[in-house]
């Protein structure tokens, strides 16, 4: 027989997820498809995307990177994206040495360069290793983008930009950042395709300028080292 009561907790989760998914249609489409362009000046020009969460967040940190190093649906190049918190030695040995608040900021600083995006997931937008790895991609020159729960937080004060889902539950806040991380790569994925879709990125909080996406001419882009 069926617990009514398991049945009504199951609805009132679904009925969450439809009222933040709604909020999303809302409010947060505008700034994924704003990203998903920005990240195409980046990415094809030879920059790099780093993503890192804690938890669950990591996971979808690290759905992301593959997305983008693998593909979302149609056939693609490969970019370059790296899940920090993937990198365990790394992780492992900075929070030994430094601790786990510079997990992620050590990374940032050895893998991030100007122009490059930091994309940071957190339900509660108070990690303080995202919050010190928000703080190293600015002082890199990197675009911090946060994805967190309701705002305002710690860390969405700490990006550049954030996107906020206003939702009262850890699962659902983490089931709608898949969407928007869906939502993101569709985005991208559009606007590489199209002929001069991918616009060079303008002026960013603060007067900061983003790189633009160098011209495909033999010359070295600007995102890449020389060795």
């Amino acid at each position: 027989m069926t617990d009514h009561f398991a049945l009504d907790g199951a609805h009132r989760h679904c009925q969450s997820l439809q009222d933040a998914l709604d909020r999303l249609r809302s409010h947060g489409l505008g700034r994924l498809g704003d990203w998903g362009a920005r990240l195409a000046a980046v990415l094809p020009a030879g920059g790099r995307l780093l993503a890192a969460g804690n938890g669950g967040s990591a996971a979808q940190a690290q759905h992301l990177t593959a997305e983008l190093v693998g593909r979302y649906r149609e056939e693609r190049p490969a970019y370059s994206a790296i899940a920090l918190h993937a990198e365990t030695s790394s992780v492992t040995a900075i929070g030994n040495d430094y601790g786990f608040d510079q997990v992620f900021a050590r990374q940032v600083a050895a893998h991030g360069r100007p122009g490059d995006v930091l994309v940071l997931l957190s339900t509660s937008g108070r990690s303080p290793n995202l919050i010190s790895a928000a703080i190293a991609g600015r002082t890199t020159g990197m675009e911090v983008w946060a994805m967190t729960g309701p705002g305002p937080n710690p860390l969405a004060e700490a990006a550049h930009e954030a996107l906020h889902v206003d939702a009262p539950a850890t699962a659902t806040v983490q089931e709608t950042h898949l969407v928007a991380v869906h939502l993101l790569c569709e985005a991208f994925d559009s606007a590489a395709a199209t002929p001069g879709g991918a616009r060079p990125v303008g002026r960013g909080r603060g007067g900061r300028d983003r790189a633009s996406a160098p011209k495909r001419s033999g010359a070295v882009p600007v995102f890449r080292r020389m060795p």
